[in-house]
């Protein structure tokens, strides 16, 4: 079950586009490892635009995400990769459609 959520939104610095990425591709394996992430996906909104949706069953899900390795690395290249820092939303789920899962109000 989901109910919580992150969006994290990603300006690239210009010419740091496909260094973003694969920052994002790369991100996924590290992921998969985090057993209170529901769902994550690395998005591309725009041409220097990217963002970051996360989902959690709770708020300790979302906590541990936040000091995750992947989360960690992104704020280590900050810096390097984005023109202003990461924007991170925290979110609360309304509705979702997840395999094997549906969530509605």
């Amino acid at each position: 079950m989901v109910k919580l959520a992150l969006f994290v939104r990603l300006e690239a610095k210009p010419g740091k586009e496909k260094e973003v990425e694969h920052f994002l591709v790369g991100g996924l394996p590290f992921v998969m490892d985090e057993p209170g992430t529901t769902a994550w996906l690395g998005l591309r909104l725009g041409p220097s635009t990217f963002g970051i949706f996360a989902a959690f069953p709770d708020e300790l899900g979302r906590q541990e995400h936040l000091a995750s390795k992947v989360a960690a690395t992104l704020m280590a290249k900050a810096g390097e990769l984005f023109s202003q820092p990461p924007a991170i939303e925290k979110t609360d789920i309304l509705a979702a459609k997840l395999p094997g899962y549906v969530l509605m109000p």
